[in-house]
């Protein structure tokens, strides 16, 4: 009965642009904790989307749904500026630094001094950035330009993070939910970040206010891993 029930959620949700729990309870005629089971378990499957109370199918042409780069970059501007600024008190002269391809890393690469750090990315802006400081080293992932998202994806991450003792991982995410949990729109970046977490020593999360009570396609992990983050939302929003 529960594959049944799910089956027919994602028959529901793909009629229409997103329905809330409530209205998915009422049609199934089950309970609304029952729907709420069955939501993150399809959730969890890369089959739907929930956000502030509603879920949306994702259809396979349409599996990786994040914005691209150059969108990124403009939108919440001033707050990610910000944030990154911020994130500059945790950088020291000697560090190894490990940044994601997220707009707001790309935001504190611009703000990095000239000085001795090695940065480790998969961010093609970054890598570029990063090349105008004669004192940083730069050590790029390399691999298949993903246009979209302005990074590099290579299969052959673990093999290569095997040689790179990551001091500080910097990153970004698409959105947290509830749970705590984090999420990313395209599989190749949330494999690089889960990576990161388990490889670094200490990690920090720069996420702005509308990425709270906000899931994606693909889990990363929980913020339980997390050693700090940076943010500019208040307390009873996150």
């Amino acid at each position: 009965m529960k594959a049944s029930r799910q089956q027919s959620i994602i028959q529901l949700l793909s009629d229409c642009d997103g329905l809330t729990t409530d209205a998915l309870a009422e049609q199934l005629a089950v309970s609304k904790e029952t729907i709420r089971r069955d939501l993150k378990g399809l959730q969890q499957q890369g089959k739907i989307v929930r956000h502030h109370g509603r879920a949306r199918a994702i259809h396979p042409d349409n599996r990786d749904g994040g914005e691209p780069f150059g969108a990124r970059l403009k939108s919440h501007y001033a707050d990610k500026v910000d944030i990154a600024h911020r994130a500059l008190d945790w950088v020291s002269s000697g560090m190894t630094l490990a940044l994601d391809a997220s707009s707001t890393c790309f935001h504190l690469a611009r703000q990095l001094p000239d000085m001795d750090l090695t940065v480790f990315t998969n961010s093609l802006p970054i890598c570029h950035e990063m090349a105008k400081r004669e004192r940083i080293t730069l050590i790029c992932t390399g691999g298949t330009l993903d246009r979209k998202y302005r990074c590099y994806v290579n299969p052959a991450l673990i093999s290569l993070l095997k040689g790179v003792e990551i001091d500080l991982f910097i990153f970004s995410c698409e959105g947290v939910d509830e749970q705590g949990d984090m999420w990313d729109p395209a599989e190749h970046s949330a494999l690089f970040k889960t990576q990161l977490l388990r490889r670094a020593s200490q990690s920090l999360l720069l996420i702005d206010k509308s990425k709270f009570q906000r899931a994606s396609e693909v889990k990363i992990g929980s913020l339980s891993q997390v050693t700090q983050m940076i943010t500019d939302a208040h307390p009873s929003r996150r």
